[in-house]
């Protein structure tokens, strides 16, 4: 069963490329589904408030722009499914590698022996759909890293595989 998105190259979790690469894990399509309910809820909202009002006060042909809110909505749908399809992240033997991003690809590469802080966070709308965010802090402000989205159980181990190996990295310094 695959948790996450294939990386560029095709190759799913658990899979190598080659020797040298690092295994990519894509995160899992519950924070794709609740990304896209919160885009269709609040845009829907605001395209019935705008119809409404624009209809009261102004008539009904102002009313028919609440279609606006709609057609974002539409172009949102597709944009959060490549932008979900971007991140992932891949644990090596002396950091961990964030990457994310569309038009503007951002790598991370925070070093065990560097974290500060793991923690795992869950907010009442990730709750709801089983989802849980690993947030790394380290001494530069900068290279602070998140992974959202993640099983609750994943968010967990990774926090303590993390924990595990900042301390002997940074025990070492």
């Amino acid at each position: 069963m695959e948790t996450g998105s294939p990386d560029d190259t095709g190759t799913a979790r658990g899979t190598r490329a080659a020797p040298d690469e690092p295994v990519w894990t894509g995160l899992p399509p519950g924070l794709l589904r609740m990304r896209r309910l919160l885009l269709v809820v609040w845009l829907g909202l605001l395209a019935l408030a705008a119809g409404v009002l624009l209809g009261l006060f102004l008539g009904p042909f102002w009313a028919t722009s609440a279609v606006l809110p709609l057609a974002v909505a539409a172009w949102g749908w597709a944009m959060l499914e490549r932008n979900w399809r971007s991140w992932r992240y891949a644990e090596r033997a002396d950091d961990l590698l964030i990457s994310r991003g569309v038009l503007w690809r951002e790598e991370t590469v925070v070093p065990y022996g560097r974290m500060q802080l793991v923690e795992v966070t869950s907010g009442p709308v990730e709750r709801y759909f089983g989802l849980a965010s690993v947030q790394l802090h380290t001494a530069a402000a900068a290279t602070d890293a998140t992974i959202p989205g993640l099983d609750p159980a994943e968010a967990e181990r990774l926090r303590d595989r993390l924990t595990e190996l900042g301390e002997a990295r940074s025990a070492g310094l």
